[in-house]
Formats: C-alpha cells, structure tokens, sequence
C-alpha cells in the first residue's frame, strides 16, 4: 500500500507542478512582466514547487532527515542521472556563463549550506533567511548581466491570453495536487523506509530525489532523442541553487530543519559537493565546453556507485 501512496504521490506532484508553471505564467503575463524574467524567476520557482511542498510536508510531520536529502539527493541526480543520461543520448554545448557565475555560485551555496548544517546541526531561520535573501541577490544579478535578446524557452507565450477563471482553476487545481501530492509521498516514503530496514534519510536522498527529477530527465532525454537543444547546463544548476535556496530556504523560515541522521553530514552532503564540484574540470578538460558521451557515462557510472553504497552502508 505505501508503494501506492508514493507513485500517487509522484503523480500528483507531476499534475500540481504542471499546473503551477502554467497559471503562475499565466499571471505574470497580466502584471505586464517580461518574458525574460518571467523565464528566470517564475518559471524556476513554480519548477520548485513540488521539492518545497515535500521538504515543507516532511520537515512538519517529523521527519526532517527526508526535509534535507529530498533536496540534496535531487541536487545529485540533476548532475549524476538527469546531465549524464542527457550527455550519454547527445553532447551538450557549455557557454561560459558557466563559469564565470552559475558554477561558482552553485558552489557558494552548497558549501554556505554544509556551514550551516555542520556549525550546530539545524538550519534555522535566520540561515533560512540568508540562503533565500541569497538566492533573491543571485537573480537580480542574472537578470542585469543577461542581455534584453535573450530567448528564454521555457515560457509559453500563448499563456499570455488566458482568462482569469482559467488561471484560478490551474491555480487550484496546482496547489491541491501538490499539497496532497507530497502528503502521501512522504507518509509512503517514510512506510517503505521502516519496512525495508533503511533509514527515512536514504529514502530521501534515493527514492524522493529521483522522483522529483523524472520530470526533468524525461523532458532532457526527448529533446535530445529529437536533436534538439537538449539541455542548458545553466538550467540544471540553476535548479540546483533554487533546491538549496529556495527549497531548503523557506522550510527553514517556516520551520527550522534539524540534522536528526548522521549520514546526512558525514556522507550525503559530501556526495553533493563532489557532484558539483567535478562540474568544472569535465567542461574544461578536452574536448573543452562540451559534456559528451563518455563524460556522460562517467557521471552515471558515479551515481551508481552512490546508489549502491548509500543502501548498502543504509542497511
């Protein structure tokens, strides 16, 4: 019965985040906001939604290990599963934006994170606070340094003539399915953790982690399958930053999130760091700014690797 619960769990996270991209663009288009803004703040925080409502649901019931690896377990498959299969399917071009703001600010936040996390085992509120004042100074500085032209591809202009009852019933029909959405993920999350003998934080940083970023993967591998631009690595660490952010950040403003797993500090976050730090020498290693097949693999073959050592050592 909790396999049950989490698949239909997954399933409205799917629908409620689907729901909220499109009536959350929908409105910017009435406030008159540029596509471009609405493309890099709108769009990335409704795409969040579905990790924020689980992190939030799991921190309120009790189980803040599952808070924290949901965002650090995602933060590894976008790298590990979601760029390795899309590089494995066709190479991805890297621009140097890359390393000149998205790398390093994924990093800032990442180790500003781990600081918090190890210098007294809670993120507070405060800590909440700086990480999304952080994330607020991060947009305002893409924004200014993004040229007027820029294409963003993920803002469906024909939601620029919805009617307002339309962007009330997806705003509902969003907010319901991601509240019930990760209600029952969590609770069937934290059934299969019991019943298997492993600990709520594997299930986090594995199972949830992975659910939240089929979405994603799936989206990367047609439009690579299709010889499409497949993915912007920016896209992908952007995600990353907003997992820490803005996910991790709120929760922590609305309830702080304790350390309650050990793993959490001596091994996940450790697995984190690694992930996005190898980042940089796999883009500017030969062949230089581009994540090809064999670089690809390299990535999945890792993530495997995690995978077994988290559940054999989570036994």
């Amino acid at each position: 019965m909790s396999i049950i619960w989490v698949v239909l769990g997954f399933a409205l996270l799917v629908v409620g985040g689907e729901y909220l991209v499109r009536s959350s663009v929908a409105l910017s288009f009435k406030f008159n906001i540029s596509k471009m803004v609405i493309g890099m703040t709108v769009v990335s925080f409704a795409t969040s939604a579905p990790e924020l409502l689980v992190s939030l649901q799991a921190a309120l019931s009790g189980s803040p290990a599952i808070a924290i690896t949901n965002v650090v377990g995602s933060n590894i498959a976008n790298i590990g599963l979601v760029l390795g299969v899309t590089a494995m399917v066709g190479t991805i071009v890297v621009d140097k934006a890359f390393y000149r703001l998205n790398w390093p600010i994924m990093m800032v936040f990442s180790i500003v994170l781990y600081y918090f996390l190890k210098n007294d085992n809670i993120l507070s509120a405060f800590e909440g606070m700086v990480l999304f004042m952080g994330l607020v100074l991060f947009l305002i500085i893409l924004i200014r340094s993004t040229k007027k032209d820029t294409v963003v591809e993920e803002v469906d202009e024909t939601l620029a003539v919805v009617s307002n009852f339309k962007i009330g019933t997806w705003l509902t029909i969003g907010a319901v399915s991601l509240y019930f959405g990760s209600e029952w993920l969590v609770e069937g999350a934290k059934a299969i953790a019991l019943s298997i003998g492993v600990s709520e934080a594997v299930i986090g940083v594995s199972l949830i982690a992975i659910g939240t970023s089929v979405p994603e993967l799936a989206a990367s591998i047609i439009a690579a399958a299709k010889q499409e631009k497949a993915i912007s690595l920016g896209n992908l660490i952007g995600s990353n930053i907003f997992n820490i952010a803005s996910v991790l950040g709120l929760t922590a403003i609305i309830k702080p999130i304790p350390v309650t797993e050990s793993s959490i500090l001596t091994s996940d976050i450790f697995w984190m760091l690694g992930f996005a730090f190898v980042l940089l020498p796999l883009v500017l290693l030969p062949k230089k700014f581009e994540i090809n097949r064999a670089k690809g693999f390299f990535l999945v073959f890792v993530y495997g690797i995690f995978m077994f050592l988290l559940f054999t050592a989570g036994k």
